[in-house]
């Protein structure tokens, strides 16, 4: 974001619950401190955490000072430092903290007199909570008339997990609705914070040459990765009763297959593009509980290697059930039944323990119609990618064949592309920075809407149906890329799964 073309947000009470866990700490008070430095947030902002531990606001503002300056000193030497002391300074002034449980009714009293006394009615609820919470908190919030905008606007902000399966998304969504408009309810995912998840857009409907051969004529299939070096560190628990198929695809790798596969929106409002990635989500075939399971890879890491570094597996990890069936590497295979994507399989895999941490989506177009080389002894040309790397060096790459240099015709696989940090000068960024301010501005473009939710989860359910009567999983060494299965899922296409890293 550059603060000389982008307004400052509006003023507000940005209410933080759940203010002293990871999600808090770690992403959403550095990207507000990212925001602050590039001057986008209103002098009258406050940030007011809310939990149950006693905490008066200058402790709740020095111990979050103290989790970003641990996080300066392990970031090495050379790398880009992060807190500024005079602009914690002025950030600090405007941090508040209010004890209270989440369903009591004292506690939203109390955030009713902090939006009183902030001048502005404004106010932004954002729910860094247990799932558990979600329909508890909103209700509260609602029948103590702080979701009623007739004195500014209120605006709540839901992470993920939405819900666990289809029925209990429906039923959140319902809980939502029932206190407040689809307006006021921003479903965040952090994956579409992330610059070149938003490039999608604007290479696919910028560049003409891109639309000519963006349909089922040239395209052979897709390939969506997102692959982890971690296990599940603190989060086994959490991790245990919901499983890489629930964590990541019907929100993280659906939002990234909705952005390649959506049609060209009518406006770039957010109304617009997110219908458009709702009928894209829609249009997945459902598949039966025969093809779910031939069409589905289920994983789980077991002890292995990092380089010299011995790995522990999954059922070894804290807090995990030691007998464990829960998938931490999920394989799909997907169709979307609409004119432009028939007959072209989506294929999305994620999994923890893999050998390098790389998300990215791998377009792969159809070979030439006809080699022209009879008299030479080559091999088959490899299939021309387009990849789309998300993260860690966020960039575009297209790769094609070209001869050696020298008396032979030999052919070298070549990339022609760009990675966002030769070109642009990135500052440090948590990929929350953009979600935050839109949703002090009110741009829901980059949130997902109830219908979007709900068609992510209809399309998932069939292998969660599937999974309930084969709940073996599929062993896979720890730092390495899945279970031996995933790539027989693409070799019965005659296809292999395109190098990560």
């Amino acid at each position: 974001m550059n603060k000389h073309e982008i307004d400052v947000a509006p003023p507000c009470t940005l209410f933080l619950f759940g203010a002293n866990g990871d999600l808090v700490k770690r992403l959403l008070m550095p990207a507000l401190y990212n925001l602050s430095r590039d001057g986008l947030l209103d002098k009258q902002l406050r940030i007011v955490g809310v939990d149950h531990n006693a905490a008066t606001d200058a402790e709740f503002a020095e111990r979050l000072q103290a989790f970003m300056r641990e996080r300066d000193k392990g970031a090495g030497e050379g790398a880009d430092k992060c807190l500024d002391d005079k602009l914690w300074a002025r950030l600090a002034k405007r941090i508040g903290y209010l004890t209270g449980d989440f369903l009591e009714d004292a506690t939203y009293q109390d955030i009713a007199q902090r939006i009183e006394k902030s001048r502005n009615g404004n106010a932004i609820f954002y729910l860094a909570t247990s799932p558990r919470f979600f329909s508890g908190v909103v209700q509260k919030l609602g029948a103590a008339g702080l979701l009623d905008e007739s004195n500014g606007f209120r605006r709540v902000v839901v992470e993920k997990p939405f819900g666990h399966d289809l029925a209990s998304a429906e039923a959140l969504n319902a809980c939502l609705l029932k206190v407040m408009s689809e307006k006021q309810i921003f479903r965040i995912d952090h994956y579409l914070g992330k610059e070149t998840v938003q490039n999608i857009l604007v290479s696919r409907f910028s560049n003409g040459l891109f639309e000519a051969f963006w349909n089922n004529h040239y395209i052979d299939h897709v390939q969506i990765t997102a692959a982890e070096t971690v296990g599940v560190e603190t989060r086994g628990a959490f991790y245990d009763t919901t499983g890489a198929l629930r964590d990541m695809v019907p929100n993280h790798l659906f939002q990234l297959l909705a952005m390649v596969a959506m049609e060209p929106p009518a406006a770039f409002g957010a109304d617009a593009v997110r219908t458009e990635k709702a009928k894209v989500i829609g249009a997945i075939r459902p598949w039966s509980k025969a093809m779910a399971l031939k069409n589905s890879v289920r994983g789980q890491y077991v002890e292995g290697k990092q380089g010299r570094k011995k790995l522990p597996g999954y059922r070894q990890e804290p807090r995990v059930d030691p007998e464990s069936n829960t998938e931490t590497y999920v394989a799909l295979k997907v169709m979307i039944d609409n004119w432009r994507w028939v007959g072209v399989p989506f294929y999305l895999r994620t999994g923890k323990r893999m050998s390098v941490r790389d998300t990215e989506i791998a377009i792969c177009f159809k070979p030439a119609p006809y080699a022209q080389f009879r008299d030479a002894d080559l091999e088959r040309p490899k299939p021309n990618y387009l990849k789309i790397q998300i993260q860690p060096n966020e960039g575009m790459w297209f790769d094609l064949q070209a001869k050696r240099p020298g008396p032979a015709l030999v052919m070298e696989n070549v990339e022609l592309g760009f990675a966002y940090k030769d070109f642009f000068k990135m500052q440090p960024s948590t990929g929350y920075e953009t979600l935050i301010y839109d949703c002090l501005t009110g741009d829901q473009t980059l949130f997902q809407r109830a219908d979007n939710i709900e068609n992510g989860w209809r399309a998932v359910q069939p292998f969660l149906d599937a999974w309930k009567d084969a709940a073996e999983v599929q062993p896979y060494p720890a730092g390495e890329d899945g279970p031996a299965a995933a790539d027989e899922l693409l070799a019965r296409d005659r296809r292999v799964w395109h190098s990560i890293g």
